[in-house]
């Protein structure tokens, strides 16, 4: 039986990429902060397919020690891992919230908590052939701006803005991720999939939190008009992990207009999500900043 994880699994995107893959057979791992959220979801799932194999884990992406905690309690506790899929996030916080670690709260969630649990589980990773390394973006990542002088927004925060900075860093982290593999020779795959528009809860929690913006206003008409299902939401994500051709390095989100929603397809991120040096510099610093450890000398190769 294979092994997945899928973070923020207790709701939205996270809870229907975990149901389709425990219906698919695959023992599923919820990494979830919420404890009483997590066992309602966990309880969904075995309601909706009895032979599930599905199980809770406390993973607060937020804090690093969290993360590492979860990572070393399922390499104890398990012998490989085949799928891990980086989906928790929080988004559009209105006022700028640092992390238990003194991060800026989405940058520290969204790319430096899965930054360092990757990290964490490769070796078990690579102990899988056929594993996938899944990071879920974001269309948001088209407004997202690196800028490796204020990293932590301390001297310019704006909700969106830092959402969409997370988003990027995401695709940025995949991205590079997948370069490393390739050139390791390695059989393992780092993809990144985004879900449009969905009715999910991240929608109607960060945004409607403190001063409305414009974007905010944008994002209620999006979710009262043009939003799909969380169910179809997680369809792009789902392919990422189950879906045959799926290839090293590929991007997947839904194919209606402007990427909205839609079915499963292959597609293209903003050029900036593809500029190799500032993702390893982004590389370098998420290092540092998490105290990250990457199994070079398990690789196959060189990196």
């Amino acid at each position: 039986m294979k092994t997945a994880i899928v973070t923020g699994a207790n709701g939205g995107i996270g809870f229907h990429t975990a149901l389709q893959l425990a219906k698919d057979g695959v023992h599923v791992v919820l990494g979830c902060r919420d404890a009483a959220r997590g066992n309602d979801a966990l309880k969904k799932i075995v309601d909706q397919h009895s032979k599930a194999s599905v199980q809770l884990a406390n993973l607060d992406l937020s804090n690093l020690s969290s993360v590492r905690s979860f990572a070393a309690k399922f390499k104890e506790d398990n012998s490989s891992l085949d799928l891990l899929v980086n989906n928790a996030a929080v988004m559009a916080l209105p006022e700028r919230t640092l992390s238990a670690d003194g991060y800026e709260m989405q940058f520290a969630t969204n790319h430096l908590g899965h930054f360092l649990l990757t990290a964490e589980l490769m070796p078990h990773l690579l102990k899988s052939s056929s594993a996938r390394i899944v990071t879920v973006s974001s269309i948001a990542h088209r407004y997202g701006k690196i800028n490796l002088n204020d990293l932590q927004a301390e001297r310019n925060y704006e909700g969106w803005s830092a959402y969409g900075t997370s988003k990027l860093a995401n695709l940025l982290f995949s991205f590079e991720l997948a370069r490393k593999l390739k050139n390791a020779g390695n059989s393992q795959i780092s993809v990144a999939a985004h879900p449009g528009v969905a009715k999910t809860n991240i929608l109607s929690s960060g945004p409607q939190m403190g001063r409305k913006v414009f974007r905010t206003y944008l994002s209620e008409f999006f979710s009262k008009y043009l939003a799909q299902t969380d169910a179809e939401g997680a369809l792009p994500i789902i392919h990422a992990c189950l879906g045959p051709g799926v290839h090293n390095g590929d991007y997947y989100g839904p194919n209606g207009f402007m990427e909205l929603t839609g079915r499963p397809k292959k597609v293209e991120s903003k050029a900036n999500a593809l500029d190799e040096k500032m993702a390893e510099k982004l590389w370098t610093i998420s290092e540092s900043l998490t105290g990250a450890k990457w199994p070079w000398e398990l690789f196959q190769g060189t990196c």
